[in-house]
Order: C-alpha cells, then structure tokens, then sequence
C-alpha cells in the first residue's frame, strides 16, 4: 500500500488523533516523561473501555471491522467532533468500496445557473476537485482561464497551493492551507479506492511540502458557509458570503458560490462588463 492510500486507514487516523492529545485534554493525569506526543495506546483504550491488545490491533491493520459502538468509544476517547466522528466510520465503511475512471457529468441545468450567477463568482468541482465550470466573475477574482474549453479542467487544490496563497502573509497562509487540505481529505474518503485521486494525492505528497505535512495530521473539516475576502489584482478588497452545495443527483459534484457584498457587486459587474464586452 503506498502513502496516499495508507491516508485513509483507520490506523493512520487513530494514531494521528492520538498522538495530537495531551493527557489533560481528556482529564488524565501527565505523570512521568514521555518518549512520544500524546497519548499512549494503553491511555486511548482505558477511555475507550477496549482492550490494550484490540486497540493496537486496530492502530496496526491488523483488525479492520470494529462495531458502530466500539468506533463511537474511540471518538469519545480521543475528542472527536461529530464530524471527525463521522469520518471515522466513514473509514470502516469505505475500506472496501471499489475505484472508479468513470468522470462525473455535469447537468447542463447546472452549467447554465453557474453562469447566470455572473457578477458572483461560482464555480463547480468534482470529486478530485477539479474545476468542471465556472463563470467569468470568478475567471476575474480567482485568476482562471477563461471557459472556452470544457476539457481544460485546472485543479482547485493545486491552484490554491502554488498560486493563491501568494497573495497572503504567512499565518494566513499557513491557517487557509489546513482548513483546506482537511476539507480535501474529508471529500476524498469517500473515495479511497478511486485511482485518479489517488494519483493526485501521491503527486501533491512528492511535490507540495505544505501537503506533505498537513496531510499527514489527518486533520478533517466540512465545507461550511462563511464570510471571505478576496484581494483582486486591479480591483481591490472584496467581500463575498460563501456557500458550498452538493447539486441534487450529483454527489460527486460540489457547487461554490461567492455571493458578493453589494458594493463588490458593483465593481465585479462593471468589470465584467468592461472584459467581456462583446465576448
């Protein structure tokens, strides 16, 4: 098994979590001096209310089917959020689901609205997170080709590592990346067998430092509705409401709109205006 695929292991998860909790995290106390991070495996399965020689087994690979009650324990144990603690079945549950080179389609009704959003950005990814469509307000904010060829399909991800966090000073940067690359990995469980995200996995782990790292904490975060902004060459600070949404009969896709503020609004229209002009 390679790196990107043993990502997705249950084991990998379980050691992560633990190995990121101090004993007084979970009301334990912190006696003596500690070879490793964390907390011990023995200290994970006390909480748990499991076994030692089960616990280390499941860490290891060496038990891979626990039960819906014993995978809840382990989230209790180690302070997981109810969204870490979906994942964490999500893992169970996914082990044996089969790769897929199907690409997904994209409804011409979705291509159409996607569109008609202009001057609010919008775009749609896949399920590797490459740009199936986008309007032309977002070609302006985000610096993306212009959508003439509909099998030029840059990827998210990759833009947003090499090329959008030059705008940002470092802790921005550094936070933005996180939140991002545990959104990644949340999207791509549910795909542990496809071949295509997992070759882009193994790209971004030989060529991307700040993946390399981030990725190997088994962060997870949902995509959520929130507020942004965006500093856009030749325009300026914009402000945007964020929304992500899961177009109905496609789970593989993911719909992104930037609602801009109103006076964003103003500006993103005329410069639309002013680009495409007979476009």
């Amino acid at each position: 098994m390679n790196e990107a695929s043993a990502g997705f292991t249950l084991g990998a998860f379980l050691r992560a979590r633990r190995e990121q909790l101090h004993p007084s995290d979970v009301g334990l106390p912190s006696l003596g001096r500690r070879r490793t991070p964390g907390l011990r495996r023995e200290e994970v399965a006390q909480l748990a209310h499991i076994g030692i020689s089960w616990y280390t087994a499941l860490e290891q690979g060496r038990q891979t089917n626990p039960s819906d009650q014993v995978l809840d324990s382990l989230a209790r144990a180690l302070n997981l959020n109810e969204y870490e603690r979906q994942y964490l079945h999500r893992l169970v549950k996914a082990q044996d689901s089969a790769g897929t080179n199907e690409a997904p389609l994209l409804p011409a009704g979705l291509e159409r609205t996607v569109r008609s959003l202009d001057p609010n950005p919008a775009l749609v990814i896949d399920r590797k997170w490459d740009l199936l469509v986008w309007n032309r307000a977002a070609e302006l904010v985000f610096d993306l080709p212009v959508f003439t060829d509909h099998t030029a399909r840059p990827n998210w991800l990759i833009r947003f590592l090499t090329e959008s966090t030059r705008r940002m000073n470092e802790a921005e940067r550094d936070e933005k990346v996180q939140v991002m690359i545990a959104r990644f990995r949340a999207d791509c469980a549910r795909y542990p067998g496809d071949p295509d995200v997992q070759a882009l996995i193994q790209e971004l782990l030989e060529t991307s430092e700040p993946f390399r790292f981030y990725w190997g904490r088994q962060d997870i975060s949902q995509a959520s509705d929130c507020y942004k902004r965006w500093e856009v060459a030749g325009i300026g600070l914009l402000e945007f409401e964020y929304i992500n949404l899961q177009p109905s009969g496609s789970p593989d896709l993911q719909l992104m709109v930037y609602t801009a503020s109103p006076a964003a609004y103003e500006r993103l229209g005329e410069m639309v205006r002013e680009v495409y002009e007979g476009y």
